[in-house]
């Protein structure tokens, strides 16, 4: 059976080495190609590392479906000298962030007719803003275990009814909740085992689910479960992304909750908008909030610091 070698991010953010089969890589390809209408001739843009996943599945996806590739080194600017008509490409959002701040690539990115956004959160702002582009964007949600996303949640156009606050589970993927409420994700194409997530997930009536948080980012202090991801989604509405929210061990409470910030916040303010058992017992003024190499939160570094 054919393997390939790739990278992905560990738990500390740091780069490991799994051993990834093709044939389900070609099955993921296959389902991200039918359900966005892919065919071939079509010409997708190649911005991220192919030593990742993310930017392998790309090559995968042309392969599968003879799509033109583009290819560009990976940069936050990937359409900075890309002027072609673009099919399908794939992001993150710090890769989008930028390329909103300017004007030519800014327009560039409208005309890319599917444009996938995984590796990380997407802050609200930056939602609302793509929302009102004419392009198909997506959010996706996916996991190492399944080689790319198993679901999508469409950003734009947004739909009449607003915007689509769930997620879609894609052909062929089955999800349930556990005992825990973490998704459990069936998809024996893509992958034979039952994958059981640490993702505490919401469901809806028509089988979409939103993504509350992760159960090991949960602070357990003096008896009361705050999960960090909730309240990071509510500052960020009044503070933007300058805030991050951490614990550290503590003798009465078990843990107490820490926010690490870039700027000073008005203590006041915070009262205003959080409840009190989500209120930090110390803030940590930073030079910049801990990320990993893919872009995502560092939790482990966010911890560390609040220890020093």
């Amino acid at each position: 059976m054919k393997t390939e070698i790739l990278h992905t991010s560990g738990s500390t953010g740091q780069p490991k080495e799994i051993t990834v089969e093709y044939d389900r890589m070609l099955a993921s390809a296959r389902m991200t190609c039918d359900f966005l209408g892919l065919k071939k001739g079509d010409t997708a843009l190649l911005c991220l590392s192919t030593q990742y996943i993310a930017g392998r599945m790309m090559e995968i996806r042309a392969q599968e479906r003879k799509l033109n590739l583009i290819r560009c080194e990976p940069s936050a600017h990937p359409l900075k000298d890309i002027d072609e008509t673009i099919d399908f490409a794939a992001m993150v959002p710090l890769q989008v962030y930028e390329t909103l701040q300017v004007a030519k690539e800014r327009e560039r990115l409208s005309r890319i007719r599917h444009l996938i956004i995984g590796g990380g959160a997407i802050d609200q702002d930056l939602e609302n803003e793509l929302s009102t582009f004419p392009n198909n964007i997506w959010s996706t949600y996916g996991m190492t275990e399944t080689l790319s996303h198993v679901a999508m949640r469409r950003i734009s156009p947004a739909p009449p009814t607003g915007k689509e606050k769930y997620y879609k589970p894609l052909p062929g993927v089955s999800l349930t909740q556990d005992e825990r409420g973490c998704l459990v994700i069936n998809a024996p194409h893509i992958n034979p085992d039952i994958l059981h997530t640490n993702d505490v997930v919401e469901f809806n009536n028509e089988g979409g689910f939103i993504v509350k948080g992760r159960i090991d980012n949960v602070i357990c202090s003096g008896g009361i479960k705050i999960q960090i991801e909730e309240v990071e989604a509510v500052l960020r509405k009044f503070f933007g992304n300058t805030i991050m929210v951490t614990s550290k061990p503590n003798r009465k409470f078990g843990e107490v909750v820490v926010y690490l910030t870039t700027k000073q916040i008005d203590e006041h303010a915070l009262r205003l908008v959080v409840p009190p058992f989500w209120l930090p017992k110390q803030i940590k003024q930073v030079n910049r909030l801990p990320v990993t190499e893919t872009g995502k939160p560092d939790r482990a570094k966010a911890m560390e610091i609040a220890l020093q």
